[in-house]
């Protein structure tokens, strides 16, 4: 089992690993999306409080993840949408059910950082397109489809 632990260190097993492989927004050289002139945080926050969804409250980490990762805006919010409805059923700030839903997370924004810098890193995802890496995310033949339907919701192809 993960677990992040407010000593900086990952845990899994018996290997510890630096907690910076997942940097919070604060060692970031980007001022958060909160204080960029930056639509796509109103599409983001529209479509959460539509859903009545706690990652509203975070939706300039996810467009900060994105842009720190060079990921699609909408995927990590995407994935949290199908994993835990944007937070509201999320256990232990878990809001992508990483690790089978049992990984544990300081706060929601470490988990955003945490998965976001795995997406990109990990050599499990890197370099794959959108359908390798969702078919890694989560093997099942419908969830690639799933999720880029709610990528759609939050914004049309641009």
């Amino acid at each position: 089992m993960l677990k992040f632990l407010s000593s900086g260190l990952v845990l899994a097993g018996m290997v510890s690993v630096p907690f910076a492989l997942a940097p919070q927004r604060h060692f970031l050289d980007t001022p958060p999306a909160e204080n960029r002139d930056d639509s796509r945080l109103d599409t983001l926050k529209a479509f959460f409080e539509r859903q009545d969804c706690p990652a509203q409250d975070y939706a300039g980490e996810f467009l900060d993840v994105a842009d720190r990762y060079e990921l699609d805006w909408r995927l990590l919010p995407s994935i949290a949408y199908i994993e835990s409805t944007g937070g509201k059923a999320a256990r232990n700030n878990n809001f992508f059910g990483w690790d089978s839903g049992r990984a544990e997370f300081p706060s929601p924004v470490a988990a955003i950082y945490a998965v976001g810098y795995r997406l990109t890193h990990s050599s499990l995802y890197k370099d794959k397109d959108l359908d390798g890496l969702l078919a890694t995310y989560n093997p099942d033949p419908d969830y690639a489809d799933r999720v880029k339907s709610v990528m759609q919701q939050i914004a049309l192809d641009e």
